[in-house]
């Protein structure tokens, strides 16, 4: 135990050295007494202990015996003045109190001199407290009670973190009199929980620190990476903390504490004994080491003890366990190497350390070795020599694996990479290993095991380790034909793989760029059935291509799944600049004008290789050619409506204009004020235990000359004021995409200081426009995004970027999103078809004509309404006076002849009735004599007029009728007179 730090915690048991000073220096305890009744002498060294009091401004100190049990014994040594306060023991020795001296520290323990170390986690050790608590605003009783069980869990060789949304920090108090440094080894590969170190002092405030200091840098799955702080002198409480984001529902990987050391104590006044399982052999030593495999210790061991022959150990066990039966899981199968003769041997092997006892009853002997059979053959770009051992073909030759390497043929050059689909033996270029991240007993395992026409994960040490398998690539080199592009894709690496498993495994692919950091591509969690996986590199660096395989994450030194495996079949790497070639493409030629006619020479940006003529040519407006083919014009892609080229042909994207005809009708677009990166927060949101945290959208819709310019970034503090023009490279793990997404952890959220950003993940990566709207194509994980542009001329030129109702995430399967923009900008432009006019009457000789939109009005920018024009006019127009004067003329035509053939008809009455008088002979009338026509005599006019009395006739009707005269009159019209027939 520290001194200075016993002190500073001893109030409780003995109040201190300094207060047991000032005690005996102000009130000497003669005769001795407590609460009024005598106590006993100390008289042995076993009752009491030394400690120093706290240094004065001079660097002095005292030094004072303290009982181990207030009260009861007094009489204690006299006080002397003790050691410089910068007095400090060398490694391996401690400060022995009494003589005040440095004395070497016994075998089987060890000591740091000044500094104090913690590398067992059986349990949490004293000093050390672990703090759940749920810092979210206001939160209920039920989700404060949730976070009681959250606590950083010792494991044996290393301290594991909380897995859930609780923050649980770890915290221990150090008092140093010099200044001094904290170093810890860590595992961080999840970036779904956010870990933190801090300092505060003893008044509780945070020490000043950096970002780097503070926020702790991520590692690769299996790796340690050590995180060191300096500390000031005086009190000093150190903060390890953590908090899960469970967003998605994911399970989160914990953070891994081991060899926690503090350096600048002033001294130590005891050493430290070894933990179980290690020992120290010689005296004054500052370290103890693992005892070795079959070998077990106890605590503050200073050898170990071999195990019985019956029972076995790895390195670092504190105890022997029993040999338990072989079986089928102790073995393994591997192929042996071609021999001259081209044959191959399957054998097994037990897998090392052996741990099973073979001659036991229910014991599993290994296998015999089985027949020999043919090798498979060598992979594209090796021949195969006499002694059946495959060797790379010379540059500018190929090969298939089964013929010897040619020539390739003039107008061609061989196509560089790696194609390794037999697995005999592993490439010089690959390697495999195993690591266990609590120990290293199976760091001399393989990993992965060759298996003719696959390679698959090996049986390892124990289920929980790590199966490494390694493919550097020392750079790439474009082919000649594609040197002067300038797209973005420099070589793809692809693999077919297959995952067996029936618990927890989980297949990560990883690369490490220029040795700096590796980072985690993909990883698959569970069975998947045999499938295809590309990745494609965007800069020429060198880079290793790791695939690491965990059948469970769970600590144990079983193999319970040796079952699980993964399988690779395939691996492919195009481009590679120390290659070899499986066959040869076509290159652009120079003219035979040249010196050296018939040399590949490379195509201009945007150009492919013409097949008739072996030249150079350039791509066709609004395509773009394709980033790993040339040859023929088929290799220039059409972009889709809307979109159009870039200067280099490598991409197509929207100038953010674009027009559509419908009904004959054009309509033309002006989308500029939209090509600036726009935001939108959706949320808050909140998960099971009630973190709050809100998803972040950066869409760059049109412009750019398609560049992708929205970014998205993790640990980043406010989004809103970084400039998106900037540089993306400067931020560590950015997402540049023409849509991506972030998920925000806001300062407030759970007690933070700063806000968070974590998952940021690209949405689009190309570009795709469909009419009549705007939209992403999928990305190569198979997440789409569809942009809905909607006029709305209500709105302003940005507009406003919401997501749908139903989804208020954006995505109702996570895997479809849906945006939409209203805007003003996203009407058509103004044309005359989206205006009338109105003319207004005529008034004192002029005509005034009016433009108004129509309704409602969907356009926006483009023509402006014509201006209210004036012209003259008369009172009554030309074709008005034309138009009456013809009606006159047809309406006196109409009652001219309507007289006509009326009285037409009239005629043609009387002739009727004749013709039915003469037919009634039976009623024939007497002839009159006046009125007789003599023989062959024609009347002049046959037709008799029979009036319809007027009202003037009725009337002297009436009058006769009243003078006595009952007879009736009929009026008669002859050709000669007219006249009153009475009767």
């Amino acid at each position: 135990m520290l001194g200075e730090q016993k002190v500073w915690e001893d109030g409780g048991r003995g109040r201190g050295a300094t207060w047991w000073w000032k005690m005996l220096r102000d009130k000497p305890p003669w005769p001795p007494k407590q609460d009024g009744h005598p106590v006993s002498l100390c008289l042995f060294s076993t009752d009491y202990y030394y400690e120093y009091t706290e240094c004065d401004s001079a660097g002095s100190r005292w030094r004072v015996a303290i009982p181990h049990n207030l009260g009861t014994c007094s009489a204690l040594p006299t006080p002397t003045r003790g050691t410089d306060c910068s007095f400090s023991c060398a490694a391996g020795e401690f400060l022995e109190m009494s003589a005040q001296q440095c004395t070497t520290c016994a075998a089987g323990s060890y000591s740091l001199g000044s500094g104090v170390r913690f590398d067992q986690w059986d349990t949490i050790p004293a000093g050390f407290t672990s703090l759940a608590t749920y810092m979210d605003p206001g939160p209920s009783v039920e989700e404060s009670q949730a976070c009681n069980s959250s606590s950083w869990t010792p494991q044996g060789v290393y301290l594991e973190s909380s897995r859930d949304e609780c923050t649980v920090s770890l915290v221990y108090a150090v008092h140093l009199e010099q200044q001094g440094s904290v170093s810890f080894s860590y595992q961080y590969p999840d970036n779904n929980i956010f870990f933190e170190f801090y300092v505060q002092n003893e008044q509780c405030q945070e020490m000043a620190q950096t970002d780097d200091q503070k926020w702790i840098k991520l590692t690769t799955n299996g790796e340690w990476d050590t995180h060191t702080v300096n500390l000031k002198s005086g009190t000093n409480i150190l903060y390890w903390r953590t908090t899960g984001i469970l967003v998605g529902g994911k399970m989160v990987k914990p953070v891994l504490l081991r060899n926690i050391q503090i350096e600048g104590v002033a001294y130590t006044s005891e050493c430290f004994p070894c933990r179980p399982g290690w020992f120290s052999s010689a005296p004054g030593s500052s370290s103890c080491q693992p005892c070795p495999r079959n070998t077990s210790s106890n605590k503050g061991a200073a050898s170990c003890t071999p195990c019985p022959d019956t029972q076995y150990s790895h390195e670092g066990w504190s105890q022997c366990k029993e040999r338990p039966p072989c079986s089928e899981k102790d073995y393994f199968q591997i192929h042996t190497a071609c021999d001259s003769e081209g044959k191959t041997k399957v054998m097994y092997r037990w897998v090392e350390p052996r741990i099973c006892e073979e001659n036991v009853t229910g014991a599993v002997a290994l296998p015999p070795t089985g027949e020999r059979e043919a090798c498979p053959p060598c992979n594209p770009g090796y021949y195969n020599t006499d002694d059946s051992t495959c060797f790379p073909c010379p540059p500018g030759t190929h090969s298939d694996g089964t013929s010897v390497c040619e020539e390739c043929p003039a107008g061609t050059e061989p196509v560089l990479g790696y194609e390794y689909k037999w697995w005999n033996v592993l490439p010089s270029n690959m390697k495999t290993s195993c690591f266990n991240v609590g120990n290293s007993k199976c760091d001399d395992m393989n990993g992965w095991e060759v298996a003719g026409d696959h390679i698959r994960s090996g049986a390892g040490g124990s289920d929980n380790d790590y199966l490494i398998l390694n493919l550097h690539v020392p750079g790439f080199k474009l082919p000649t034909s594609l040197a002067g592009m300038t797209g973005t894709e420099f070589g793809r690496i692809t693999f077919v793989f297959e995952t067996i498993c029936s618990a927890d495994c989980e297949l990560y692919f990883m690369m490490d760029v220029n040795r700096k950091s590796t980072t985690v591509v993909e990883s698959w969690e569970g069975s998947k059935e045999r499938q295809s996986y590309t990745h494609i590199m965007t800069r020429n660096a060198s880079v290793s291509y790791t695939w690491a395989f965990q059948r469970t994450n769970q600590a144990q030194d079983v193999r319970r799944y040796i079952s699980d495996v993964v399988i690779l079949y395939s691996v492919s790497v195009t481009n590679v600049q120390d290659g070899v070639a499986s066959a040869c493409r076509a290159c652009a030629l120079l003219s035979q004008s040249s010196q050296r006619p018939g040399s590949c020479i490379p195509c201009p940006a945007g150009f492919y290789i013409d097949r008739d003529t072996n030249r150079c040519q350039e791509c066709p407006p609004n395509t773009y050619l394709s980033g790993h083919h040339t040859y023929g014009e088929d290799a220039c892609l059409p972009c889709g409506p809307g979109s159009k080229s870039n200067k280099e042909h490598s991409r197509c994207y929207s100038d953010c204009s674009f027009s559509h005809t419908e009904n004959n009708r054009t309509l033309t677009f002006d989308l500029s004020s939209l090509s600036t990166v726009a935001s939108l927060t959706i949320g808050p949101s909140f998960t099971s235990k009630g973190t709050k945290y809100l998803h972040v959208f950066n869409v760059s819709l049109c412009g750019h000359q398609g560049t992708m310019a929205a970014v998205c970034t993790d640990n980043v503090t406010d989004l809103a004021n970084k400039d998106m023009g900037s540089d993306s490279t400067q931020f560590v793990n950015s997402v540049d995409s023409f849509i991506c997404q972030s998920t925000i952890i806001p300062a407030d959220g759970r007690g933070f200081r700063m806000a968070l950003a974590s998952q940021s993940i690209s949405l689009a990566d190309t570009f795709l426009v469909p009419q009549p709207q705007v939209a992403t194509g999928s990305c190569q994980r198979g997440r789409s995004a569809v942009m809905t542009i909607r006029c709305n001329p209500e709105k302003t030129d940005r507009g406003k970027l919401t997501v749908p109702s139903a989804c208020p995430a954006g995505t109702c399967d996570g895997c479809t999103f849906h945006f939409l923009w209203e805007s003003g900008s996203a009407c058509p432009r103004c044309t005359q078809d989206d205006y009338h006019q109105i003319e207004g009457a005529c008034k004192g000789g002029a005509q005034e004509t009016l433009s108004v939109w129509n309704e409602p009005k969907l356009c926006i920018k483009g023509i402006s309404l014509p201006a209210k024009s004036s012209a003259p006019c008369e009172a009554i127009a030309l074709w008005l006076k034309v138009g009456v004067g013809g009606g006159a003329f047809l309406a006196v035509l109409l009652v001219s002849l309507t007289c006509y053939f009326w009285k037409k008809n009239k005629r043609l009455e009387y002739k009727y009735s004749r013709l039915v008088m003469s037919a009634n002979k039976e009623c024939e009338l007497p002839v009159a004599d006046s009125c007789a026509l003599a023989e062959g005599e024609e009347p002049e006019d046959d037709v008799v007029y029979s009036h319809k009395p007027s009202l003037l006739g009725k009337l002297r009707a009436i009058a006769n009728k009243r003078e006595g005269d009952s007879s009736e009159s009929v009026q008669l019209k002859s050709s000669q007179s007219e006249r009153w027939v009475w009767g």
